[in-house]
């Protein structure tokens, strides 16, 4: 069996229309850019695009596959290139028991079966080309439409304060909107990671899974997993999810939780940093608009302090496009003498990376890695910084 890294949470951006739109500051957001980056620049093996429910989607995976650029796998994916595509969907839950809106991740094995979901989604959506938009039936419905089609189902991004499980969509616990039995693993959001979640003990049965949420290209792989399979398709990330047959997660790699725009509670309207528990009213400016941190959420979820579970290395990670001094180009050079970005975060040394940069970026590259830069912390939808040495 064999090592390989996955990020099974991207978006291609889209018009109503299902065209794809420019994003600021990167390419075209399309299926095939996606695809070329995360296999060329990004180093992922395993990629999950969450758009594929939209019938345009399907029309450009089987365009790919048509033109035999990519080519449809027996157990599941999209090969293309050195990476697998896993065919994903991004859905919005809002019913009767929730009590704000949830994201959550569906993955199949197929095209074919992809489009069963897509046809039985759009009797239940408003407009089937769209990304992450509401469905109008109960999460219990949703997962037990996704087991009977052989899927995947993982709550995204769970503990932001908008738009997912815990953050607004459950009072205390998953069971009052889900079935526990049908999750197959839980993502983790960019301001958490393991430790911060251990206790949590409705969690214990679950694989953490962290993802990147890129709506950019230069975001792809911003977070990822190493995983144990025996080849690259839907069959052996199911049974990484549920650690069967010698799979499984080797290792989380994301954000340190700091730097995620949500980790703090702060005052949306002055943009203040609130420390003080159990406060209503912004201290500084009076105004009741607190955005609660994800640290502060997930201290009152924790419920025990008895482990049972190990969870692999949560290994934090800085983006190369967060530590200061260094730009687009600076990224251009490197990604053309070293290969992928994975390749320059963790293994090629300061003074190979000083043979192509000079040597205090390749220094802060080090620090960076190593974890030794200070870090201004974000909240409130404002990612935390690296500070300038």
């Amino acid at each position: 069996m064999q090592s390989y890294f996955s990020d099974l949470h991207i978006h291609i951006g889209r018009t109503q229309s299902g065209r794809a739109v420019k994003i600021t500051g990167s390419k075209n957001l399309t299926l095939q850019n996606i695809l070329d980056v995360a296999s060329s620049k990004k180093g992922l093996d395993l990629i999950g695009i969450i758009d594929c429910h939209s019938p345009e989607v399907i029309g450009e995976i089987e365009q790919l596959i048509m033109e035999e650029k990519a080519q449809e796998l027996r157990l599941g994916g999209v090969r293309y290139e050195r990476t697998t595509l896993i065919l994903g969907s991004e859905i919005e839950i809002y019913d009767e028991h929730c009590h704000g809106p949830i994201h959550v991740l569906a993955f199949f094995p197929t095209i074919e079966i992809m489009k069963e979901f897509s046809k039985w989604m759009s009797h239940h959506l408003k407009n089937i080309h769209l990304s992450s938009q509401r469905i109008y039936c109960d999460g219990l419905t949703l997962q037990n439409k996704v087991r009977e089609l052989g899927g995947l189902f993982i709550p995204a991004h769970v503990f932001t304060p908008f738009k997912s499980l815990y953050g607004k969509g459950v009072v205390k616990s998953l069971k009052e909107v889900f079935d526990p039995q049908l999750i197959d693993g839980i993502e983790l959001g960019l301001s958490s990671d393991t430790y911060m979640v251990k206790d949590i003990s409705e969690l214990n049965p679950y694989t953490f899974v962290t993802n990147s949420d890129a709506h950019s290209l230069g975001k792809l792989a911003r977070e990822y997993q190493k995983l144990q399979l025996g080849d690259v398709n839907f069959q052996e990330l199911k049974l990484a999810l549920h650690e069967q047959e010698g799979r499984g997660v080797l290792s989380n790699y994301g954000l340190n939780p700091l730097l995620g725009k949500y980790h703090e509670t702060v005052c949306a309207n002055c943009g203040e940093s609130v420390e003080e528990e159990g406060l209503i009213h912004c201290p500084y400016c009076g105004q009741s608009q607190l955005i609660k941190g994800v640290s502060k959420r997930i201290k009152e979820l924790s419920d025990t302090e008895y482990h049972t579970r190990q969870r692999p290395p949560y290994i934090h990670q800085i983006p190369l496009d967060f530590i200061p001094g260094i730009g687009p180009k600076t990224i251009e050079k490197l990604l053309n003498v070293f290969g992928t970005e994975m390749n320059i975060l963790h293994h090629v040394s300061v003074e190979e990376l000083a043979q192509v940069i000079p040597l205090k970026i390749a220094t802060t590259i080090d620090l960076a890695r190593s974890g030794k830069l200070g870090i201004t912390v974000g909240g409130g939808g404002v990612y935390g910084k690296i500070e300038k040495q």
